[in-house]
């Protein structure tokens, strides 16, 4: 006798999930970026301005848009860009970390008074308040560690002499935001003198802790990672840079900071491990951040920032070559590799859409000519950097 199963009257009958679409959609998507990468390794081009157009043609507003699953798209190109700084981290020892900071210091004062006031100027001829100019000049300010550190890979540049100084560059300016993005949130919140404060000192203590216990403790850190199977020390790396990385953000410090430490925490023979173990994964997920970041931009709404993004990309390339031309003098490099340093340093990138987004509040116009202006630094800045090699 065949059993039925009741339910009480007027309870819907749940289907099973239909995971079909999204499968379709991913799987369409990973294969268009895999046609990309061929196309990239072909002509000898960085993949990461076709995986941005790509995006582009396929967002809002666009010809061909895709109607994607972005929530989950989107975490998982999150993750992509936490890997890229371990991996990133994982190239450098604290001691080297140490070293790198202490001569990385007057750079990245240069690269401040450099390419913060370009920024500052335009929001004020613009007629912004002074809170949205100096979000502009954040976003010209820093650089794209994401890209930057794809970008390295890439072309086999961790081994090249002006690497250290570019990432020490790139280190202290996403420690600047680890102080610049919690008081811009205090002062567009409006709150007083005490509260900024707080905020400020927040921020350095928990970050200057983080740096302490990655470089002191780094060796016993390891220890505790270390074990025989490859599954058991995907799973803990994994799980140990989603974690110090949820953290950090949570204390209001940037999540790539915290991928950042627990690459330079992990010493010895795990880091082979960990760089055969999640290199694939890295390279797939930072693909997707590269190509999701392009499908959020409207096309029709770069048009009428268009002008003044360009001006400030041509100036601001020129500020980014002159601080990695000026930083890597001391290193007694030739001009070939200075100039090298500098045009590696162009590409803009995810602070910078974090910060326009803390202010479009305020100033409307922020949003787009952010969008607008990365963009073309996020583009160009692959492109020039490889013509130097």
């Amino acid at each position: 006798m065949e059993s039925e199963i009741c339910l009480p009257e007027g309870v819907p009958i749940q289907s099973p999930l239909d995971f079909a679409p999204i499968f379709i959609e991913l799987g369409a998507l990973i294969i268009g970026l895999a046609v990309l990468s061929r196309l990239a390794r072909r002509w000898g081009v960085s993949s990461i301005p076709l995986y941005l157009i790509a995006g582009l043609a396929c967002g809002k507003g666009s010809l061909v848009p895709l109607n994607l699953s972005k929530g989950f798209i989107q975490a998982g190109a999150e993750v992509g860009v936490l890997l890229l700084l371990f991996m990133l981290g994982l190239a450098y020892s604290g001691d080297e970390l140490k070293q790198n900071l202490r001569s990385g210091l007057p750079a990245v004062a240069l690269d401040f008074v450099l390419n913060f006031p370009p920024g500052l100027l335009v929001g004020f001829l613009l007629g912004w308040q002074l809170i949205p100019a100096v979000l502009l000049g954040g976003v010209t300010f820093v650089s794209s560690s994401g890209i930057i550190a794809r970008l390295l890979s890439e072309s086999d540049r961790m081994k090249r002499p002006e690497t250290p100084t570019v990432l020490s560059i790139l280190v202290l300016e996403d420690l600047v935001m680890a102080v610049f993005l919690p008081v811009a949130a205090v002062l567009i919140a409006g709150g007083g003198p005490t509260r900024i404060l707080i905020s400020v000192a927040a921020a350095v203590i928990s970050t200057g802790l983080a740096f302490f216990v990655a470089i002191r403790y780094g060796r016993f850190f390891s220890s505790l990672l270390t074990h025989q199977s490859d599954e058991t020390i995907l799973l803990t790396i994994f799980g140990s840079v989603l974690l110090i990385a949820g953290l950090m953000q949570r204390l209001q410090i940037s999540a790539a900071i915290g991928a950042f430490l627990v690459g330079i925490a992990i010493s010895g023979p795990i880091t082979e491990q960990s760089v055969r173990l999640l290199s694939p994964l890295r390279d797939l997920l930072a693909a997707i951040f590269f190509f999701f970041f392009g499908l959020e931009i409207n096309p029709r709404s770069l048009l009428p920032v268009l002008l003044v993004a360009s001006a400030l990309a041509v100036a601001t390339t020129l500020t980014k070559v002159l601080t990695g031309y000026w930083s890597t003098y001391g290193v007694k490099l030739g001009l070939h590799t200075r100039l090298r340093a500098g045009l590696t340093l162009v590409a803009h990138g995810e602070f910078s859409i974090v910060i326009a987004e803390l202010g479009v509040a305020l100033e409307p116009r922020l949003g787009p000519l952010a969008a607008a202006y990365v963009l073309l630094m996020a583009i160009g800045g692959p492109i020039v950097a490889c013509m130097v090699r």
